[in-house]
């Protein structure tokens, strides 16, 4: 079951319900009927004359809980203590919440059921195995519905969930990269190392995924693997990096390789 309130440090979302001079009060997105308040010496760093020319009825903001009394109700916010980056990642965060919140809805009514029903039956359920709904509905697009079998939910669910996934998500292709290092210590090195890299691509075996492998510098080169989701880039990364450190090794020289951050 989803918290009724939030913890202390959270990052929370909400809208401006109210403002008085020493403070604004903000109803909380994620938490149906509760609201927060933010003081004015938590509005902005440095003193404020008019807590108005910061905050607006109606404005959607991102604060940070700095005290929780659940037995009063009482939820402390700051919006001066949430960095530029939280306050991106959690519009992101809500923004995929409320998209998967809709498709969650849609299953529902596939089945004759309420969104409220919905929840009850698998969305908590999905919200603890993968962390957020929308990974839930993303993962199902990537591995298919069995990703479901080991959860409690019924074949009739698992059905309509992967069918509104599948109709809601379209995958963009993603990038791996990693960097083999090959030195060669014949007479024809530089023919050795294309004959290894040259291999090396022939590793990948998914139609949908290309390789791409470009010079650096010496010992160092760069593969870059485009697919269709992470899974399948890794396996391909790895399937190319070593075909590479192997074939240069059987003909007498070395080779190592190491990945770079995903893009």
């Amino acid at each position: 079951m989803r918290r009724e309130f939030p913890e202390e440090g959270d990052i929370v979302i909400g809208t401006v319900k109210d403002v008085k001079p020493y403070g604004a009060f903000v109803e909380l997105l994620e938490y149906p009927g509760k609201e927060g308040m933010i003081h004015i010496s938590e509005v902005t760093s440095g003193w404020v004359k008019n807590i108005r020319d910061h905050v607006k009825v109606g404005q959607r903001v991102v604060a940070k809980v700095l005290r929780v009394d659940e037995r009063k109700g009482h939820i402390d916010l700051s919006l001066k203590r949430v960095t530029e980056q939280q306050k991106r990642a959690k519009v992101q965060e809500w923004k995929r919440f409320q998209r998967a919140s809709k498709m969650l809805e849609r299953a529902a009514e596939k089945l004759g059921k309420s969104l409220e029903e919905a929840w009850e039956e698998v969305g908590y359920l999905l919200e603890d195995e993968f962390g957020e709904l929308y990974n839930a509905f993303e993962t199902m697009v990537i591995e298919g519905k069995e990703v479901l079998d080991d959860l409690e939910i019924s074949e009739e669910w698992k059905n309509v969930l992967y069918e509104v996934a599948k109709e809601s998500i379209e995958l963009t292709n993603v990038e791996v990269e990693g960097i083999i290092e090959m030195k060669s210590y014949a007479p024809d090195g530089i023919k050795q190392i294309k004959k290894a890299l040259t291999t090396a691509l022939k590793a990948n075996p998914y139609e949908d995924v290309e390789v791409k492998i470009t010079y650096i510098g010496a010992p160092k080169y760069r593969v870059v693997v485009i697919a269709p989701d992470y899974k399948s880039g890794e396996e391909v990364l790895k399937k190319v990096c070593e075909k590479a450190v192997e074939t240069i090794k059987k003909l007498g020289g070395e080779g190592s390789y190491y990945r770079e951050s995903k893009k």
